[in-house]
């Protein structure tokens, strides 16, 4: 079987094509043909050492896939026989011809939803669901979402007004994701490439204050954001780490200003993407959220996908195609 072999933790060069043993389903799972494998943010973080690896290299890389159900392991259905599904794997192994995953683990894709499309939605739109549940908004409330032209802040930026947002102001890296984060509803675009992006933020509110902040950047600019939230009732929810570091936000940063920071992350936050799948798929297949898809690649790219992606050379998922 055709696979990408993680060989170590590095740089993209450490992607490498190859031939693995083909999978076979043990008890509770599934085996998928694959059709589009995403390349998500995340991945590249795992492969670059950010976050410790507990393997014996080299592993077939990669978390997630879109594929056709060839096979069932004992005690599953056969009747997921021949339905193509979004799959997660938390054992790695997606950036492959086929992948076992369990069978409690994928949702079915929309018949009017393309393989490329479902990947590229699979993780970001499932996020950005219960990114705006928690944020509880309730049509008065002036958001910022940071990284709004791509990924999670792109489908954020599409659906905060449907949850709730009375003004939207976004950030994105350049002149065109700029204009890309406008087309999907931000009423105010900041570049944050510019080193004063939140200066030119402070100027743009104008006096106003943020009652929500989407963080997906994290660093030091998350604490020089706190001035420009809302006393007593600002939150900041916390999901990514753009610039390489979890939000730099302590605790009296925050009681000295009476905001308030959640944390989207761990195992109970996980549940919750898990169970917006569904939803995320459904919408994209009825067109109220429009999948973001920078560009397909054969499967033998996927370092090119890596270093794409490391550059912010993209405006949507890069998907990976077996051939």
């Amino acid at each position: 079987m055709h696979a990408i072999l993680l060989t170590a933790t590095g740089g993209p060069e450490v992607l490498v094509p190859g031939e693995a043993p083909a999978p076979r389903p043990q008890a509770g799972e599934v085996l998928l043909r694959t059709e589009a494998i995403p390349v998500i943010y995340p991945e590249t973080m795992l492969r670059s050492g950010v976050y410790p690896l507990p393997v014996e290299f080299p592993i077939v890389f990669g978390t997630q896939a879109v594929g056709v159900i060839a096979e069932t392991g004992a005690g599953v259905d056969t009747a997921l026989l021949g339905q193509r599904v979004l799959a997660s794997s938390n054992n790695f192994g997606t950036y492959a011809e086929q992948v076992c995953v369990p069978a409690d683990s994928v949702v079915q894709v929309p018949e009017a939803l393309s393989s490329v499309d479902a990947a590229a939605i699979g993780m970001s739109g499932s996020v950005a669901i219960p990114l705006l549940r928690t944020a509880r908004l309730s049509g008065t409330e002036t958001v910022l979402i940071e990284a709004a032209a791509t990924g999670i802040g792109a489908y954020l930026t599409q659906l905060a007004s449907e949850y709730g947002a009375a003004r939207i102001i976004a950030t994105a890296g350049g002149p065109e994701k700029t204009q890309q984060a406008r087309e999907f509803g931000a009423d105010i675009v900041i570049d944050h490439n510019d080193p004063e992006w939140v200066k030119r933020l402070s100027e743009a509110l104008d006096g106003d204050t943020i009652d929500v902040v989407f963080d997906s950047i994290g660093g030091e600019s998350a604490r020089a954001l706190l001035d420009l939230m809302t006393p007593l009732r600002g939150t900041m929810l916390s999901y990514g780490w753009l610039s390489g570091a979890a939000a730099e936000v302590g605790t009296m940063d925050l009681i000295m200003r009476g905001l308030t920071l959640t944390g989207c992350s761990g195992p109970a936050w996980l549940a919750g993407v898990a169970q917006a799948r569904a939803e995320a798929l459904e919408r994209a297949a009825t067109g109220s959220l429009r999948p973001l898809v920078d560009r397909v690649l054969p499967l033998d790219q996927a370092a090119q996908a890596h270093r794409l992606i490391g550059e912010r050379a993209t405006k949507g998922t890069i998907v990976l195609r077996p051939a």
